[in-house]
């Protein structure tokens, strides 16, 4: 058993804006209109106002592809709470490792500038994911960030830290991590906590900002260590929105 003092779900809200001077034109090929903040396109996400259709580009480095129950457990999740009538779409590309981790998140945004191909169209909101073959820089020695959402359509999954810590005695199923990470980072993209979809009610943990102050609910701020881990996913159960996120999605747009 592989004894963690923590995991920690970290976010970053606003690692990356466009500048004044760029064009929003959205014309499948420019970048602009998606390296805004974080939880800036809640709306577009979980609405179907400006954009009936998602598409979704999943980058994975080799040998750190995701788990295909876990990608469909991504499509479930939005199906049930987003408002995309046109449909889903999921891509995937495989790439060589950079040799870079572990990763600063200017070296993820720069992986992000040569790998990724999909940007938005005027109907069509497109979400970047990337499963890096290495840690996060901010790592210590029992402390690893599993996930960051660092723009308004963009996440990076530390799928090595994910692998190292799943699938073994004691450790949670690999699908379900993977899952939760995903779900959580996503969750962040629409807005939660406080972060672009307005509370219906005050459940901002006060003291982690962008947080759910529940500790049962899948926006919770970290899981602080393998026991309770194994807790919040006590049977193979991916924690759950709380009433108060999904209060909060659906006020915007969602389902």
């Amino acid at each position: 058993m592989k004894n963690y003092g923590f995991l920690l779900l970290l976010l970053l809200f606003t690692f990356s804006c466009a500048s004044d001077d760029d064009t929003e034109t959205e014309n499948g090929t420019n970048p602009s209109p998606n390296l805004h903040a974080t939880g800036s396109s809640a709306h577009d996400f979980l609405s179907a106002d400006k954009y009936t259709k998602l598409d979704i580009q999943i980058v994975y480095v080799t040998g750190f592809r995701p788990n295909e129950q876990t990608i469909t457990n991504l499509r479930n999740f939005i199906t049930a709470r987003l408002n995309k009538p046109g449909g889903v779409t999921i891509t995937e590309t495989e790439v060589s490792s950079t040799g870079e981790a572990p990763y600063d998140l200017n070296e993820v945004a720069a992986l992000e500038s040569q790998y990724r191909t999909k940007y938005n169209l005027p109907d069509t909101l497109t979400f970047y994911l990337f499963f890096a073959d290495g840690g996060s820089e901010n790592d210590t020695t029992n402390s690893f960030i599993l996930g960051t959402a660092y723009r308004n359509t963009s996440c990076v999954l530390y799928e090595n830290s994910i692998q190292n810590l799943s699938n073994a005695i004691n450790e949670p199923n690999r699908v379900d991590l993977e899952t939760t990470v995903i779900l959580h980072e996503l969750g962040h993209l629409l807005g939660l906590v406080n972060l672009g979809s307005t509370m219906q009610t005050a459940h901002e943990d006060t003291g982690h900002d962008k947080h759910c102050n529940n500790n049962d609910c899948l926006m919770y701020w970290q899981v602080e260590n393998s026991a309770n881990l194994m807790q919040m996913m006590a049977g193979g159960n991916v924690p759950q929105l709380d009433a108060n996120c999904l209060a909060d999605l659906a006020a915007n747009g969602g389902k």
